[in-house]
C-alpha cells in the first residue's frame, strides 16, 4: 500500500487572518503553529511545506497570564564574548510587540530550514489593518479557529445565523396517534 506524498506544485495555499486582541500568546501561538505547517490538511507531509499563510493583526494587544510581563525573560547572543543579553518580557513588547507572539511560533516550529520557510508564512501586524486584502484572507476565530480538513472554518456571525433560522418556516411535528 502505497502512502500519499504532497508535492509543493499541487498545493494551492490559502491565507487567513486572526485578531490577536486579548488572546493570550502561548494559545495563540499553538493555534498558528499548526495552520503554518500545514497539519490541518489531510495532505500533511513532513518534509513538504503544505501550510497556509496566516495574518496576525492587532499583536500589540496580546496578553500573558499571570506575572510574565515581569518574571519572564528573552535571551540573545550578540555574537561577541559575553554577549548574552537578557530582557525581560514587558520591556522586548515595548520595543517590539510583534516579536513576543513571533518567539512564542517560532520556538513551536520544526528548527531547521524548512521551519524558517515556514514563519516567513506569519504575517504579524501591529494594528487592526493589513496589507494583504489582495489576497483575500479567511478570518478565522482566535478561540477556535483551527481549520477544519475541507477547508476552512469561517467565523460565525451570530446575528445572520439567528436571523437565518427564525427565516427558515418551522417543521410541523407529525400528528401522534
Amino acid at each position: 500500500m502505497n502512502c500519499y506524498q504532497a508535492s509543493a506544485d499541487e498545493l494551492k495555499k490559502q491565507w487567513y487572518v486572526i485578531d490577536g486582541t486579548d488572546q493570550v500568546v502561548g494559545r495563540l501561538a499553538a493555534q498558528i503553529a499548526p495552520i503554518l505547517m500545514g497539519k490541518h490538511r489531510p495532505t500533511y507531509t513532513p518534509h513538504i511545506d503544505t501550510g497556509d499563510y496566516v495574518i496576525v493583526t492587532n499583536v500589540d494587544k496580546v496578553v500573558f497570564t499571570g506575572n510574565k510581563w515581569r518574571q519572564k525573560f528573552y535571551q540573545h547572543y550578540t555574537g561577541h564574548p559575553g554577549g548574552q543579553r537578557d530582557e525581560a518580557a514587558w520591556k522586548l513588547f515595548q520595543r517590539k510587540p510583534e516579536r513576543i507572539l513571533e518567539l512564542a511560533v517560532q520556538r513551536m516550529m520544526p528548527k531547521n530550514k524548512i521551519g524558517r520557510h515556514m514563519m516567513s508564512k506569519l504575517k504579524l501586524v501591529v494594528g487592526p489593518t493589513h496589507d494583504h486584502q489582495a489576497q483575500q484572507p479567511i478570518p478565522l476565530d482566535a478561540r477556535t479557529g483551527r481549520p477544519t480538513a475541507a477547508g476552512a472554518l469561517w467565523a460565525l456571525d451570530l446575528e445572520k445565523v439567528k436571523a437565518a433560522l427564525e427565516a427558515a418556516p418551522a417543521a410541523e411535528a407529525p400528528a401522534q396517534s
